[in-house]
């Protein structure tokens, strides 16, 4: 028999660890981006909070109608017992999740003056996956260091690369 409590947790614990892994990554890479284009703080934070909020709603929206998805065609199956209102549930930790984590690595251009920001919000931000990692180690009962740098280096690859495209593309274009 399918333990349908711990199918909701984990399901639950999924769409926490996406919502704040990506809002993270897309945030710190996209600021990391515009930021590195000598963009005017203004626009740096219009920008961030345009994407945070849009994207978590976006994010909440997709959670909702997967859950919701698969719960349908496990029904079908008979495969799982419905799980009542764990498609919403899940949207909602989707959305929290996503939406707060995202003025982590925006913070920093509203406290920090000029370039340093970038760094500061770089810095945040990977210190906030580091930690992220090691709570799921913790929870998952893995080595906490190693989920921890997974992690970091996961996501860091990510913000790497909204990076790396900013100096490629260049503010000239």
């Amino acid at each position: 028999m399918v333990n349908t409590s711990r199918l909701q947790r984990a399901s639950q614990l999924r769409n926490f660890v996406f919502g704040v892994e990506d809002s993270l990554v897309s945030t710190v890479g996209l600021l990391s981006g515009i930021a590195i284009s000598d963009m005017p703080r203004p626009l740096i934070l219009l920008t961030g909070t345009v994407l945070i909020l849009v994207e978590a709603v976006s994010m909440a929206a997709g959670s909702f109608l997967s859950e919701s998805s698969a719960e349908e065609y496990a029904q079908r199956r008979a495969e799982t017992p419905r799980q009542g209102n764990q498609p919403l549930t899940n949207a909602f930790i989707m959305l929290v999740s996503y939406g707060l984590s995202g003025f982590v690595p925006l913070a920093p251009y509203v406290f920090v003056p000029g370039p340093s920001a970038l760094g500061f919000s770089i810095t945040a931000s990977i210190i906030a996956l580091f930690i992220l990692g090691l709570w799921g180690g913790k929870i998952s009962h893995r080595p906490l260091w190693r989920a921890g740098l997974r992690m970091v280096l996961i996501g860091g690859l990510a913000i790497a690369v909204g990076t790396a495209a900013s100096r490629l593309v260049g503010p000239g274009v």
